[in-house]
């Protein structure tokens, strides 16, 4: 059960993050982050009213409130990277964000093994090819590598502390203050653009007209950190880490169905370490 429900998070999250990539491309990053995550704040809320979650509130919850704030900047950064680089080449690097744990487990006086070490260096020599060459080919834009890389510290920030906040029990109401905390931050900075007029004219009825895909986006996202999360439960949390650890494969390979990617080889290979370079540390 562990294995079937950390390669459904795993499918889940990888549609997601092509799905918002996708939007991206049509959208504004903040615009496509707000959109999403309201519809599917509104299902947590529906769930946890129909369910009774509230009872099962606790002081960890402000674990779940950092993680909201810290969460749609991270999908902003992701997203604008998926919009800018190849699909195949800004997805793995994502993958990279469970360093963040890992520094928090030597934190708490964890030592790292062999393998959490070989990961460290595999992770780190990925991203460095999955640039590709400075010359000739299709190489990822620096600004998308580095959003990518942003994006991941901040992926791997907010798992850690869901993790902390799940704790204690109560998954349904942690992921719905996280998601509420999501939406406040990112509305309140998609409300400070608007009156800057730094959106596009327009974007209320180009937000209205791709609504199914934003709902389905914002579902898929959530759906794969509940099933994350019921898998680390439910048996081995390394082994849950690990299948859970492969959505980009997801990501990738639509982008290559959908877009006809072309990357040179030498960036086929960087996205395969860093891939590689997390299964390493999340096993160790």
């Amino acid at each position: 059960m562990t294995a079937l429900l950390a390669l459904t998070a795993s499918l889940l999250t990888g549609l997601a993050d092509f799905g918002g990539g996708l939007l991206t491309r049509r959208l504004p990053a903040l615009a496509v982050v707000v959109a999403s995550q309201a519809a599917a704040t509104v299902v947590l809320l529906l769930a946890l009213v129909a369910t009774g979650g509230w009872a099962d509130a606790s002081p960890a919850l402000w674990y779940a409130v950092a993680a909201g704030v810290i969460g749609p900047f991270a999908m902003l950064a992701f997203y604008r990277a998926l919009a800018l680089g190849p699909m195949g080449v800004v997805s793995p690097l994502a993958t990279v964000g469970v360093a963040v744990p890992v520094a928090l487990g030597l934190a708490l006086g964890e030592r790292p093994g062999l393998a959490q070490v070989a990961g460290i260096a595999v992770a780190v020599a990925g991203v460095v090819l999955a640039g590709g060459p400075r010359r000739g080919g299709p190489p990822a834009a620096r600004t998308a590598l580095l959003l990518g890389l942003a994006a991941a510290f901040g992926f791997g920030a907010t798992m850690a502390l869901l993790a902390q906040a799940s704790a204690g029990g109560g998954l349904l109401l942690v992921l719905c203050v996280q998601r509420l905390v999501n939406l406040l931050v990112g509305g309140a900075a998609l409300t400070v653009g608007l009156r800057r007029g730094d959106t596009p004219a327009g974007l209320l009825p180009a937000l209205r007209s791709r609504l199914p895909l934003l709902t389905a986006v914002g579902l898929a996202d959530v759906a794969g950190n509940a099933t994350y999360a019921l898998a680390s439960h439910l048996g081995s949390a390394s082994e849950a880490a690990v299948l859970a650890s492969l959505y980009p494969v997801v990501t990738a390979l639509l982008a290559r169905a959908v877009f006809k990617e072309r990357l040179r080889p030498v960036q086929v290979l960087g996205a395969g370490l860093a891939v590689a370079g997390t299964l390493l540390l999340a096993a160790g």
